[in-house]
């Protein structure tokens, strides 16, 4: 009985990576619409669909992270400036994604802008520190996707949606982050199966946690000492300033426990907008596969539990 179940499951793994393996045609004529382009993945996506011969449309937040951009590029590659918090941002580049693509429409679009702020315990925080957050993550990848989502529908493309493990598995101290991303998931659940009637495939990514300029030890540590400044004195008095200083070590050690190579992620990315047969979830990295995906599927109890044993503890715990 088990010989039969492993010989299944490795003529469906066989079959599986021969259809993965299958190739869209004509790529040199597809247009990809990316956000978040100044560094990270969409940075060395943009890059690395651009060495493929793709159609890439860039959208930077600055305009020195398009310069940039362009000058590690070709020339097949365009740069708009977008900040997805704007409406008006979204609207003209909307209409400059129409003047390049034309009646083709866009192939892909790739919601990779995103920020990871406003971190603590949710006690340290208020509603403008969520909304900061959201506003990038979730509601400005919603109204980027309604925006371009007639282009999309005219090429029977693909839209890729950058979530995380963290849109998976809630942990404490990021919870705007967790929110977002969470958002993400569904949003993008329920995008392809109304999409799927039309011929668009909707790919969510869901990379571990790797090195990116959103990662920064520096930067998240000054984030977080700003939040405990405006923290209540009743709120300091209950987690008291040895839990503070125990995550500030904490997030000082990230940057060691960072996976480096974002290919695994952009790899991820670009198979979902080349693949005739693309996955409907790519989890990136050993992390993610191996640690936090299996930790999803576990008993809430038990997830819990882990979680309460493992973290740092405030001052006045029970």
């Amino acid at each position: 009985m088990w010989l039969y179940l492993v010989v299944l499951l490795g003529l469906w793994n066989i079959l599986r990576l021969f259809r993965e393996r299958k190739v869209v045609s004509h790529l040199q004529d597809k247009h990809v619409f990316i956000t978040g382009c100044d560094s990270g993945f969409g940075n060395l996506l943009a890059r690395q669909l651009d060495r493929r011969g793709m159609r890439v449309l860039a959208a930077c937040l600055t305009e020195n992270g398009a310069e940039e951009l362009r000058s590690k590029t070709s020339d097949r590659l365009e740069t708009v400036i977008l900040d997805v918090t704007k409406t008006e941002s979204i609207v003209a580049a909307t209409q400059w994604v129409k003047e390049h693509v034309g009646n083709r429409g866009l192939w892909g679009l790739v919601n990779n802008a995103g920020i990871s702020i406003s971190l603590g315990p949710s006690g340290w925080l208020n509603k403008e520190d969520f909304a900061k957050v959201l506003d990038v993550n979730l509601l400005g990848m919603i109204e980027v996707t309604l925006s371009m989502l007639s282009l999309v529908r005219k090429a029977r493309g693909r839209v890729v949606n950058v979530s995380s493990v963290m849109g998976r598995v809630s942990f404490p101290g990021s919870v705007p982050y967790n929110i977002s991303k969470c958002g993400v998931e569904a949003f993008s659940d329920s995008l392809r199966r109304e999409l799927s009637y039309f011929g668009v495939k909707v790919a969510i990514i869901e990379p571990g946690v790797f090195k990116t300029a959103l990662s920064s030890s520096d930067r998240l540590s000054s984030n977080m000492n700003m939040v405990w400044d405006q923290a209540s004195s009743e709120v300091k008095e209950i987690y008291g300033e040895n839990f503070l200083a125990s995550y500030l070590s904490m997030l000082k050690s990230l940057d060691q426990k960072c996976n480096e190579d974002l290919s695994l992620v952009t790899d991820c990315m670009e198979h979902a907008l080349t693949s005739c047969h693309p996955r409907t979830r790519y989890s990136a990295g050993w992390d993610a596969k191996l640690f936090y995906l299996p930790m999803s599927y576990l008993p809430t109890f038990l997830v819990d539990a882990m979680i309460y044993w493992t973290s740092i503890k405030p001052a006045k715990a029970l």
